[in-house]
C-alpha cells in the first residue's frame, strides 16, 4: 500500500489497554484538532459522540448538551443507557468523519478480532456510511499480543463507572467480572461491580448469566438493601425478558413483593422512600403487562408521593416516575394530566430525548401536529442520531399528506439502523401506493430477510405481484398474510383487489367487506362500490360511493 495514502499510523484495535472505542478515539484524536480550526460549530454539534468515544478530548470539546445525571452521585444515577445507544454514537461519529476527513485517505486497523464491540460496530457503520472516496478502511483481524489487565479493583471501578455512564455494556460485563475477582467478596466495592455487571448482562439479553450473578449476590451478602436490589434485579429479568414467551410475570411479582417487603424495613427514611418507590415502580410495570393498568397507576402514584420526601435528591428517579405516570394517564384517557406530567419530566432534564418522543406521540394522537413535530425535532437535537424520532416524524408527515417527507425520514431511519423492520414496512407500503414498484420490492425483500413471514410485508408483496400480473404468487402471499394476521385490514383489502382482477367479484366483495369491518378506508369503500356495481347491486354501490366521499 502506498504509505502516502494513509490518513494516520495504523490503529491497534485491541481493547486492552484503552477499552471501548480504541479505534474511535484514535481516529478522533487525529481529526478533531484540524476540525476545530475549521469549524468549532461542527465539532460542538457532535459533542456527545466525541466526548463519549474519546474522553481524552474532553478538555478541547466542551459539553454542549448535558443530561441531568452528569453530576449526580453514583447512587442517584439510576438510568443505564440502552444497548442501542452505541449505534447512535457510531452514526453520529460517521456523520462527523464524513464531513471532516480529508478525502482520499485510508485507515488501517489491526487486531480487529480483539476489538471491543463498540469499535466493531463503529467500523461497520463507518464503512457503510462514509464513502470510500472520502475515507477507506483496511481491517486486519490479527495483530500484536497484549499483556493481561493489571489494573487493581479501584482502577477497574473507574473504567466500569465510565462504561456504565456511556452505555458500553459489553465492557461493563468484562471489566465488572474482572473487578469482582479483585475486590473483597461481599464488600461495598464488590457489590457495586456485581450490581453493574448483572444489570449490564440483563440489558444485553444474557438473562441466564444475569440471574446466576444475582443469585450469587444473595448467597454472599446479608445486607437488606443488597437483597432488596437483588430481588428487584431478578424480577426485571422475568418482566423484561427479550422473548415475551419466556416472561414470567407471576414470578416477577413475587420477587418485587419481596423487594418491597425488605425496602419497607430499611432504617434510613430517605433510602427507604427511594427504594420503596423504585420497587413499586417496577411492580407497576408487571401489573401493566398483566393487564392491570389501574393498579399500575396506583403504584406509580404512591411512588410519586414517596418521592416528595426526597427533597432535591434523586431528580432522575422523580423524572422517571413522572414520565411513567404520564404514560399510564394517557392510556386511561386522562390526556391533560398526562401532558402535564410529561412537561414536568422534560423540565427536569431538557437534554433527555426519550420523553420528547413520548410527549410527541401523545400530541400526535391528539391531532396537535405542530407541537408533536416540535417534540420530535427536540429529540433529534438533544443527542446522537435517534432513529425513533425520525420514524415518528415520518408518521406525522404522512398524516399531513407529505409523502415525500415521510419517505425521506423513513429512508434516514434505514440508513441509521438497517435492522429497523417497521421502517421497511412503512416505506414499502408508501412506495407501492406511489407505483414505485421496484423500490417497494427491494424494501419487501430486505424486510423479509429480517422477519421471514411478516404479514405486513407479505401483504405489500401480494399487492406488487398483483400489479405485475403474477396472480398465483400474489394469492400465495395474501394467504400467508391473512393466516399470520387475520386482523390486518390491508391484507384483506388487497386480496379483494386481486380477486376482482381475477374475476371473482363475490370473493372481492367478501374480502373488501372484511377489510372495512377491521378499518374503514375511503379507497376500500370505492373499490367495493366498483365490484358491487358489476354485480348489479346498485344501491349498495351508491352507499359505498357516498361513504368513500365522506371519508375522503
Amino acid at each position: 500500500m502506498d504509505e502516502m495514502s494513509l490518513l494516520m499510523p495504523p490503529i491497534d484495535a485491541h481493547r486492552l489497554p484503552h477499552g471501548p472505542y480504541t479505534v474511535g478515539a484514535a481516529l478522533l484524536h487525529h481529526l478533531v484538532p484540524a476540525a476545530m480550526e475549521r469549524s468549532k460549530r461542527l465539532v460542538a454539534a457532535h459533542d456527545i459522540e466525541i466526548r463519549a468515544a474519546a474522553p481524552g478530548l474532553r478538555d478541547r470539546v466542551p459539553a454542549r448538551r448535558v443530561t441531568l445525571d452528569a453530576e449526580l452521585p453514583d447512587d442517584e444515577r439510576i438510568l443505564v443507557p440502552a444497548p442501542r445507544r452505541t449505534l447512535r454514537i457510531a452514526n453520529g461519529l460517521a456523520e462527523f468523519v464524513r464531513m471532516v476527513a480529508p478525502p482520499g485517505g485510508t485507515v488501517v486497523v489491526c487486531n480487529a478480532a480483539r476489538a471491543d464491540p463498540t469499535d466493531a460496530e463503529l467500523l461497520n457503520v463507518l464503512m457503510r456510511r462514509v464513502p470510500a472516496e472520502v475515507l477507506s478502511f483496511t481491517v486486519y483481524e490479527d495483530g500484536p499480543e497484549h499483556p493481561g489487565d493489571e489494573r487493581d479493583a479501584e482502577e477497574l471501578w473507574l473504567a466500569v463507572d465510565r462504561c456504565v455512564r456511556e452505555g458500553f455494556l459489553h465492557a461493563v460485563v468484562e471489566l465488572g467480572e474482572r473487578g469482582m475477582d479483585r475486590a473483597p467478596a461481599g464488600g461495598a466495592l464488590w457489590w457495586r461491580f456485581a450490581q453493574r455487571t448483572a444489570t449490564a448482562l440483563g440489558g444485553l439479553g444474557r438473562t441466564r448469566e444475569a440471574r446466576a450473578l444475582w443469585e450469587r449476590v444473595r448467597r454472599v451478602s446479608q445486607d437488606p438493601a443488597v437483597h432488596a436490589a437483588g430481588a428487584y434485579g431478578i424480577a426485571m429479568l422475568d418482566a423484561r425478558h427479550p422473548d415475551p414467551a419466556q416472561r414470567d410475570l407471576g414470578r416477577a411479582r413475587a420477587w418485587l413483593n419481596q423487594a418491597i417487603a425488605i425496602s419497607t424495613l430499611l432504617p434510613d427514611p430517605v433510602e427507604r422512600a427511594f427504594k420503596l418507590g423504585f420497587d413499586r415502580n417496577g411492580l407497576a410495570l408487571v401489573e401493566l403487562r398483566l393487564g392491570n393498568a389501574g393498579r399500575a397507576l396506583e403504584l406509580v402514584e404512591s411512588a410519586v408521593q414517596l418521592a416528595k420526601g426526597l427533597g432535591e435528591r434523586h431528580p432522575v428517579h422523580r423524572m422517571v416516575l413522572l414520565a411513567n405516570r404520564a404514560q399510564l394517564l394517557a392510556g386511561a384517557g386522562r390526556t391533560r394530566e398526562a401532558l402535564q406530567d410529561y412537561d414536568a419530566a422534560i423540565a427536569l432534564d431538557p437534554a433527555f430525548p426519550d420523553y420528547y418522543v413520548d410527549r410527541g406521540n401523545l400530541r400526535f394522537r391528539l391531532g396537535r401536529y405542530a407541537e408533536a413535530l416540535a417534540d420530535y425535532e427536540a429529540a433529534i437535537e438533544a443527542g446522537p442520531p435517534l432513529p425513533e424520532a425520525y420514524y415518528n416524524r415520518a408518521e406525522l408527515r404522512l398524516a399531513e399528506g407529505d409523502e415525500e417527507g415521510a419517505l425521506a425520514d423513513l429512508g434516514h431511519v434505514i440508513v441509521l439502523d438497517p435492522g429497523y423492520l417497521d421502517a421497511y414496512i412503512n416505506r414499502a407500503g408508501l412506495l407501492a401506493a406511489a407505483e414505485r414498484d421496484e423500490e417497494a420490492r427491494a424494501d419487501v425483500t430486505a424486510g423479509l430477510l429480517l422477519a421471514p413471514g411478516n404479514p405486513h410485508l407479505l401483504a405489500v408483496l401480494g399487492q406488487l405481484e398483483t400489479a405485475a400480473g403474477r396472480y398465483t404468487t400474489a394469492h400465495e402471499a395474501f394467504e400467508l398474510a391473512v393466516a399470520a394476521a387475520p386482523e390486518l385490514a390491508a391484507a384483506w383489502a388487497n386480496r379483494g383487489v386481486l380477486r376482482y382482477e381475477t374475476g371473482d367479484l363475490e370473493g372481492a366483495v367478501a374480502d373488501l367487506t372484511r377489510a372495512l369491518e377491521l378499518e374503514p378506508q375511503a379507497d376500500v369503500h370505492a373499490n367495493r362500490a366498483v365490484a358491487l356495481r358489476e354485480l348489479g347491486r346498485v344501491a349498495e354501490a351508491a352507499w359505498d360511493e357516498k361513504r368513500a366521499a365522506d371519508l375522503a
